[in-house]
C-alpha cells in the first residue's frame, strides 16, 4: 500500500459542535468535510497529504460546524459495552486483550440471566477453563464484581483506538 493510501486511512476523531465525541472517520472523509466547510480542524499531528497544487494538513481531530442531534440511547447490554466497562481486560486473569469473549458468571443453563450483573469479559483461555460452571465451581475469582455502567452518551471507543492516540484523550475524558 502506498504511503498516500495509508495516510488516507488514518483515524480522525470527529467532535460535535459542542466538542463532544461523535465518531471516528478516516482522513479522506475528514478532509472532504474540511474542504466543504462543514468542519474545522482542531488538532493536526499526522503530517501532510501532497497534491499537485497544495499540501493538506492531516487532521487528528475535527469539529463539526453544526450540532448533530443524537437520540438518547438506552444502556443496552452489548459485547462492546461489556468490554468497555471491563476496560478490555479479562476479569479472571487480568490480561488486557482485544481477543475477549463474554462469560456468564452464573451459566445460562443453571438459570443465569443475560444481564449486566451476570456477564463479564473473559479471555478465551479463562472462558474455556471455567466452561459451564460458576466461578466457585471452577475455583476462579473475579477481579471485579460486574455492574450496569452509567450511560454517558452514544460514543464508544473501539479497542483498536485505545492506544497510541494520546492527542484524543483530552476530548474523550468527559465521554467515558
Amino acid at each position: 500500500m502506498s504511503e498516500q493510501r495509508f495516510k488516507e486511512r488514518l483515524p480522525v476523531l470527529v467532535l460535535n459542535a459542542s466538542f463532544q465525541p461523535l465518531s471516528i472517520c478516516q482522513v479522506k472523509r475528514a478532509i472532504i468535510l474540511l474542504l466543504e466547510g462543514k468542519a474545522e480542524m482542531i488538532e493536526n499531528g499526522m503530517g501532510y497529504i501532497h497534491t499537485i497544487k497544495t499540501d493538506f494538513p492531516l487532521p487528528t481531530v475535527i469539529r463539526l460546524e453544526y450540532m448533530v442531534k443524537q437520540p438518547r440511547r438506552s444502556n443496552r447490554l452489548t459485547r462492546l459495552g461489556v468490554f468497555r466497562r471491563d476496560n478490555y481486560t479479562c476479569q479472571y486473569c487480568g490480561k488486557e486483550s482485544a481477543q475477549l469473549t463474554i462469560d456468564h458468571i452464573i451459566p445460562r443453563h443453571q438459570g443465569g440471566k443475560h444481564v449486566w450483573e451476570n456477564v463479564t469479559s473473559a479471555c478465551p483461555r479463562c472462558n474455556h477453563r471455567k466452561a459451564g460452571r460458576t466461578p466457585d465451581e471452577a475455583s476462579m475469582k473475579l477481579t471485579r464484581k460486574p455492574f450496569q455502567p452509567v450511560n454517558h452518551g452514544n460514543f464508544c471507543l473501539p479497542y483498536r483506538y485505545t492506544r497510541g492516540l494520546s492527542v484524543w484523550q483530552k476530548y474523550l475524558a468527559n465521554s467515558n
